[in-house]
């Protein structure tokens, strides 16, 4: 079992598995509390910077939202910021004499560029690049569409409701969140009827999203195969540590295995739900969310109540390493 420990001294109990935010999460000024404190954060911002050509930390930390907010700008500017939280994280383990090695690495959606950079499985600088396409394909290949939030229906409640929505075109679930807690993705008459044939049977909440595109839909099949054929000129290594797919919620352990994955992603839904509980039920105990926000924390403890989780953007307050080396003492 893969355990974190404090060099030395006896392992602790702790199995991890790394989680990485898609977008969504992203804010002005996210990270700027990091990159204040940590050398290594500061040098994630400016190898983006360098990697794309564009000044990306400076919107990140300074706005405005409605450039950050751009899908081609949030993409790579989520993944930026992950990657400033992962080695500002590893710079302070290094310092505590604390090894830490997740058994275990998912992302949400675009958090899977991320995942993969923590797994050794692409170059950062690659996939900068990659994500930052990948938001300007979906953006101008997607077909217009649109997607929304169903709260408080049962699976199979939204399964019956889409079914039905499908006389009124293109829809399916784009995201399978937590329980009672699912996005719809789909052209617009059949979104708007599911959405309101949810609120008819119950639905604590149904509502459009401010999004332009069906993502993770059938409808992103051009974006998906011009993506497919980026992805096949970029290197690509065996992960270093298992990385769960967001199509199957199954373990890729190939470069091949992650590229499938990133492709095919574009048009299948997100399986979080199912993704936590296979690391769940494989020992995982702690989930550390490695990147901005939390919300990734709060849906991990719907899904599994006994789950320990460890948002690592809370300014000011005490970081899990410091929390860790006071329990290896």
């Amino acid at each position: 079992m893969t355990q974190t420990t404090d060099a030395g001294d006896a392992p602790t109990a702790r199995t991890v598995a790394f989680v990485f935010p898609g977008q969504g999460s992203q804010y002005v000024g996210m990270g700027a509390d990091l990159v204040a404190r940590s050398p290594a954060a500061a040098a994630a911002f400016e190898r983006a910077d360098a990697a794309l050509g564009i000044p990306l930390s400076r919107m990140i930390l300074e706005g405005p939202a409605e450039e950050l907010d751009q899908t081609i700008n949030a993409q790579p500017a989520i993944l930026a910021t992950s990657v400033a939280f992962l080695e500002a994280m590893r710079e302070e383990a290094r310092e505590a004499g604390i090894e830490i090695v997740p058994r275990a690495l998912a992302g949400h959606s675009a958090g899977q560029y991320a995942a993969a950079v923590a797994a050794d499985a692409i170059d950062y600088a690659d996939a900068l690049r990659l994500v930052r396409e990948r938001g300007r394909i979906m953006q101008e290949r997607g077909i217009d569409g649109g997607m929304g939030a169903v709260i408080g229906l049962s699976d199979e409640q939204v399964d019956e409701i889409v079914e039905a929505a499908r006389e009124h075109g293109e829809i399916s679930v784009a995201n399978a969140n937590a329980p009672g807690q699912i996005v719809l993705s789909g052209v617009i008459p059949a979104l708007v009827f599911a959405l309101e044939m949810s609120k008819t049977v119950g639905a604590r909440k149904a509502v459009r999203l401010t999004v332009s595109v069906a993502s993770h839909s059938p409808l992103m099949r051009r974006a998906r195969d011009e993506f497919g054929r980026i992805l096949t000129k970029v290197p690509f290594r065996d992960p270093k540590i298992p990385m769960l797919g967001n199509v199957h919620a199954s373990v890729i352990h190939t470069a091949e295995g992650l590229r499938l994955e990133l492709s095919e992603h574009l048009v299948h839904g997100v399986q979080w739900t199912a993704t936590v509980r296979r690391m769940a039920g494989n020992g995982i105990t702690d989930f550390v969310e490695v990147g901005p926000g939390r919300v990734l924390s709060g849906l991990i403890r719907r899904i599994s109540p006994e789950a320990v989780t460890h948002a690592l953007d809370i300014p000011g307050a005490r970081s899990w390493i410091a929390a860790l080396r006071e329990e290896s003492a």
